[in-house]
């Protein structure tokens, strides 16, 4: 097992939050209604989104029509603005070409060969497609991201940290010996402790972490803006919990433990596949020494 003496000061960023649990509706959005990106959504208040081609685009169209950074969209007072950003096929409202302009309700955007609908606030539809939004990126059982959801926000975070030379770290989490929790008391109490350890993760992490659940029994945390002492720090104060948590499937009380393999973005690990496969090697390893620990791939 890794060994890290002492939190660093990175390490003590990494405090207990509320974590990424479902947000309330928002003012308004964009959303791809055609085309690449299809159902690709970003939600529109006084902060610029940049749509764009490029990774680090608040919504990313990854198309070749499309420009590294087509156009923006943002909540001027009481009115909502789009904005051209000499986009080599210019960005169309309502099918004509603009450089500025305004968006209503149900205005329709054409990015290169995609198509957005501007939804506001006022509209009865945003309530609508912040349930669709959410059944399309969270899994159900837990209400941490889901898998796909989470594949395309880290594809996103690395490609920033790259861009940047920002640290980035990621965490594989797997429940010791569940299959016989399952096997003994049944799907629903299985059910119930993965709940119960998802709600460890939310309470664990930091807003600006990514959580999922990215299989049966594991899960995932990307922390961004964090080295490995810092998401060493994050992941045994998380193993440490759910150890000393009382879980009660079918009644009676079980120690429920989980591994933890840990990867930080370097130039051996420098994709989001790379970073993957090296936490996942580091989960193995956690797992035979014994599980119940933690531990870091090099």
């Amino acid at each position: 097992m890794d060994n890290r003496n002492g939190p660093s000061e990175t390490t003590q960023r990494t405090l207990l939050s509320d974590g990424p649990h479902r947000a309330a509706p928002r003012s308004a959005c964009v959303v791809v209604i055609h085309g690449a990106g299809l159902g690709g959504r970003a939600d529109v208040d006084t902060a610029r989104v940049l749509v764009g081609r490029s990774q680090e685009a608040d919504l990313c169209i990854a198309h070749k029509s499309v420009s590294r950074e087509h156009c923006q969209v943002w909540r001027d007072g009481d009115e909502y603005r789009i904005r051209d950003l000499g986009a080599t096929n210019t960005t169309r409202l309502n099918d004509a070409p603009i450089t500025e302009g305004t968006l209503a309700d149900g205005d329709h955007v054409t990015v290169g060969e995609s198509i957005l609908k501007f939804i506001s606030h006022t509209s009865v539809e945003a309530n609508y497609h912040e349930e669709i939004y959410q059944l399309a990126t969270r899994d159900a059982l837990t209400d941490l991201c889901n898998r796909r959801h989470f594949l395309e926000q880290m594809e996103r975070e690395v490609a920033r940290a790259v861009r940047h030379g920002r640290p980035l770290a990621m965490c594989i989490v797997d429940v010791d010996l569940f299959k016989p929790v399952n096997d003994r008391y049944g799907h629903i109490s299985g059910d119930e402790v993965l709940r119960q350890i998802a709600d460890l993760v939310h309470r664990h992490v930091r807003h600006d972490d990514i959580a999922a659940r990215i299989g049966g029994e594991e899960f995932a945390v990307l922390l961004p803006e964090c080295d490995a002492n810092a998401a060493y720090g994050f992941a045994e104060r998380l193993r440490a919990a759910v150890a000393a948590a009382t879980f009660t499937p079918g009644g009676e009380p079980r120690r429920i433990t989980i591994s933890i393999g840990i990867a930080e973005l370097s130039p051996a690990h420098d994709s989001r596949a790379g970073l993957m496969a090296a936490a996942d090697a580091a989960l193995y390893r956690a797992k035979e020494e014994g599980r119940n620990r933690v531990c870091i791939e090099s």
